[in-house]
């Protein structure tokens, strides 16, 4: 019998990357279809739904790309400066079909200042953590950006109930602290601590801060970049 030596991983990232592409299309086809009718999708819940689903599975598969290329040291931050307000907007303006379908209020509170990160990191990183709030919120999200002790801080808040006490962190998840035995994992939580860690400046590297209040009294996910 021939020995086919077959990398499993690079076979299910190569996989991934199509679904991946795959359902961006799909995503795209949604918004043009929620756009072409908007008066009788806006309220369809089956529809948001269906569109809210489709950006968590593309989101998660984002992340299993990023945490593949971690674990092949193949994932670095390419730092350029960026205009604060204007990279939220243009962020936001992606989710807002679905926030208008679902009601959703979401308002940005950004300092005028320049960050320093890597575009696409952090996208994916904020696309994980504006999903997850649109999963708890009772109807309003905002982002915010300031900075602070040298650190630019994003921020993603809610008028949900908050995270509970054990999930309440800061600073820097390990691969080591997932846990495969419940029914959440948490990877969302460890790419973005991962692409956040992938920042640094000098000794400090980038983490990320769980807590509740904020303006909206609900949970508050923050990214501190240096």
């Amino acid at each position: 019998m021939k020995n086919r030596n077959i990398d499993f991983s690079m076979v299910l990232a190569l996989a991934v990357h199509d679904m991946k592409n795959s359902l961006g299309m799909l995503l795209n086809s949604l918004d043009e279809l929620r756009a072409e009718n908007e008066d009788k999708l806006n309220d369809s819940s089956k529809f948001n739904t269906l569109q809210y689903e489709a950006e968590r599975i593309h989101n998660d598969l984002v992340q299993l790309l990023g945490i593949y290329r971690l674990g092949e040291n193949n994932l670095s931050a390419h730092i350029e400066e960026h205009f604060i307000p204007d990279f939220l907007s243009e962020h936001l303006a992606r989710h807002t079909p679905l926030l208008k379908g679902l009601g959703i209020e979401c308002s940005i509170d950004a300092e005028a200042i320049n960050g320093f990160f890597d575009a696409d990191l952090l996208t994916g990183a904020l696309n994980n953590t504006i999903n997850n709030a649109i999963r708890y919120t009772k109807s309003r999200i905002r982002l915010t950006a300031y900075e602070h002790d040298g650190y630019l801080v994003i921020g993603v808040e809610d008028d949900g109930e908050g995270y509970p006490e054990s999930m309440q962190h800061t600073g820097t998840l390990s691969f080591k602290s997932l846990n495969f035995n419940t029914g959440s994992t948490s990877l969302g939580l460890f790419f973005v601590s991962a692409v956040a860690d992938l920042h640094s400046e000098g000794e400090r590297t980038g983490y990320i801060k769980l807590r509740n209040g904020g303006h909206l009294g609900g949970g508050v996910f923050e990214i501190w970049l240096p």
